[in-house]
């Protein structure tokens, strides 16, 4: 659709509650390719690409007290209209820490505060504890640059206004990223690893592309948790009860015991997501009996299955990566799904067959001179993450093809 000749002025306007704003009016523009559909698989029809930036997505997250007032993720959703329809809208946040967003600038903040200066609070567009690449700068269809250069001058108006350090937009796609940098953002890149499914029949099919070594491994992995000494179900949409989120949230509030110290989200959560979610959420859980042991939750998007969280309380041998990684290699490969994305880091993930991909975030420095110097940072970060994602595909579990085979 050809962008819209803009006649009147766009006006930004600062909301505290997404409840401010009706769910129609938000999603015409973070999922405007959704439409419906009485075909086979209706579902996936009206499947939004992103799930999580979605009204229901970021509502959730407010209703249960995962950000607002005691969390640091204060809300500050950013609306643009043109003559009152809303055309362009971003999740936007004021952070008292760096928490919860997985592109990190501890290091920035301690440089800045030990030169005298006050890093917090800062801006942040992203989806929170949400290190999944997509359209942060969401626009309603005609409108894309316009909507775009409206959202960016607003972060960066608030952000100046405020005498606020920096403002930054968090795993944002590649386009926005060229389109960001163009209008004066920094542009910073990281990695992630990736498994791509290329149109595979079956489990074995993807196999089969492996060198003979990495394929025994995962079949050993495979083995080796099935013997944990239950069963393994996908559950999806109302096949997922309460009782399930008790034993998932025992599950999360582990892991984040360990990873973060305390957990990002509440409980209150996990039943947010059960009231408007369910269907776009792929939860696997281990069974000994009809008690969950362990389990991993996905979200489902248009074209991707989301890997988000794992936890269990047994430790068996290889039953994460059977839980994380293959069981939402099967769904993907079941369900048409053209990838996966499981999660931040994670080097372990290239020998079972998840490739290095580059992500990207945006970045706007008040200071000009420490400016000048991340800056710099991020032009020799840039190069290092580059030469690391081609070693490391280098490096990765598929067989090299012959000259005949590529024929």
């Amino acid at each position: 659709m050809e962008e819209q000749m803009q006649s009147t002025e766009i006006e930004i306007h600062v909301h505290p509650s997404l409840g401010d704003i009706p769910a129609a009016e938000w999603d015409a523009c973070a999922c405007p390719e959704v439409v419906q559909s009485d075909g086979p698989d209706p579902d996936k029809a009206a499947r939004p690409v992103d799930p999580f930036t979605t009204h229901r997505f970021l509502l959730a997250l407010e209703r249960s007290g995962s950000v607002g007032r005691g969390t640091g993720w204060q809300p500050r959703y950013l609306v643009a209209r043109s003559e009152g329809r809303v055309i362009a809208c971003a999740p936007l946040y004021a952070k008292s820490h760096s928490q919860g967003e997985y592109v990190f600038d501890h290091s920035w903040a301690h440089a800045f505060e030990r030169a005298g200066g006050d890093y917090y609070p800062k801006l942040q567009l992203a989806v929170p504890f949400t290190p999944a690449t997509g359209r942060r700068f969401l626009t309603a269809p005609g409108w894309h640059e316009a909507g775009m250069a409206a959202l960016v001058q607003g972060m960066v108006q608030i952000a100046a206004d405020n005498d606020l350090s920096s403002a930054h937009a968090t795993f944002c796609t590649p386009q926005e990223a060229a389109a960001g940098e163009a209008m004066g953002l920094m542009h910073r890149t990281g990695q992630q690893f990736h498994w791509q499914n290329r149109e595979y029949a079956d489990f074995d099919a993807f196999l089969a592309t492996l060198s003979s070594r990495k394929r025994r491994n995962i079949r050993k992995e495979r083995e080796g948790a099935a013997r944990f000494g239950g069963r393994i179900v996908r559950l999806t949409g109302d096949e997922i009860e309460p009782e399930h989120w008790d034993a998932f949230w025992r599950f999360y509030q582990d892991t984040g015991a360990r990873k973060w110290g305390h957990p990002y989200l509440t409980r209150a959560f996990f039943d947010e997501v059960q009231e408007t979610m369910r269907r776009d959420v792929l939860l696997v859980l281990a069974l000994r009996g009809d008690e969950p042991v362990a389990g991993a939750l996905n979200f489902i998007g248009r074209d991707t299955l989301y890997g988000r969280y794992w936890g269990c309380v047994e430790d068996h041998p290889f039953l994460h990566f059977e839980l994380c990684y293959y069981q939402a290699m099967d769904h993907a490969i079941a369900h048409g799904l053209a990838r996966v994305e499981a999660g931040a880091q994670g080097e372990h993930k290239l020998a079972r067959g998840y490739l290095p991909v580059a992500t990207h975030s945006l970045h706007w420095i008040a200071d000009a001179g420490f400016r000048r110097a991340v800056a710099q940072f991020l032009e020799a970060e840039r190069e290092a993450v580059e030469d690391e994602i081609e070693v490391l595909t280098s490096y990765g579990p598929f067989r090299k093809t012959t000259a005949t085979e590529r024929e």
